[in-house]
């Protein structure tokens, strides 16, 4: 069955779908360590993953609605608030295992300065700021130009969090090389996509000339 097609995954019902998704993974992360600070440090990376692949959809979804159109781009494009708003809860779900780490891991907080704190407390501003301004009335309230400028400062602000986050550690693992040049990658791929969009203005809003 085509995903534009089906009629059971849309809307609330994917982003509970999703959110369950994301918790069964989140508790499996940690119940495979018989330690729980390490099974909470372990559901950190897990929900430190789902959030980026959730941001990375949500992040390109209407450029390859544009570049690839189709019944998957469509439902993508479709579906984009509900992507959003299940990498917010994504985001939930990694502050709290981040929370139950430095809880049973007291030394956490303490070695960590305000600074390097600063890039992950602005990406949950974004988050928190992009979610609240998804719910239809709000968004009707401020205004499509506001919101649309809100939005997207926001994305390319958490863009910009993930790409510090995984590209300061490449030179100690160089497995953070891959999602640093997928990002890279949906920055090409929006850039072309505003592209493509220009041109094809500009070519409708061209007068024929006469023969």
């Amino acid at each position: 069955m085509s995903v534009s097609n089906t009629s059971f995954l849309h809307g609330w019902r994917l982003f509970v779908a999703i959110a369950m998704v994301l918790i069964a993974f989140a508790l499996a992360a940690f119940a495979l360590h018989a330690d729980v600070a390490e099974g909470s440090r372990a559901a950190i990376r897990v929900t430190a993953r789902t959030s980026f692949l959730l941001f990375l959809v949500a992040f390109t979804a209407s450029s390859f609605a544009s570049l690839l159109p189709g019944p998957t781009s469509r439902f993508l494009l479709r579906e984009r608030r509900i992507i959003g708003l299940s990498f917010a809860f994504s985001h939930l779900l990694h502050a709290i295992a981040i929370t139950a780490f430095g809880i049973l891991n007291p030394a956490f907080w303490p070695a960590r300065s305000a600074l390097a704190n600063l890039p992950g407390t602005v990406g949950y501003v974004a988050i928190l700021a992009l979610a609240i301004t998804s719910h239809r009335g709000i968004a009707r309230r401020m205004g499509p130009t506001a919101w649309r400028r809100l939005h997207v400062t926001g994305m390319w602000i958490i863009a910009a969090v993930f790409i510090y986050s995984y590209f300061k550690r490449v030179p100690a693992n160089f497995w953070y090389a891959v999602p640093s040049a997928l990002l890279f990658t949906a920055f090409v791929v929006r850039a072309i996509a505003k592209r493509a969009q220009s041109l094809k203005r500009g070519g409708h809003a061209r007068p024929l000339r006469a023969a």
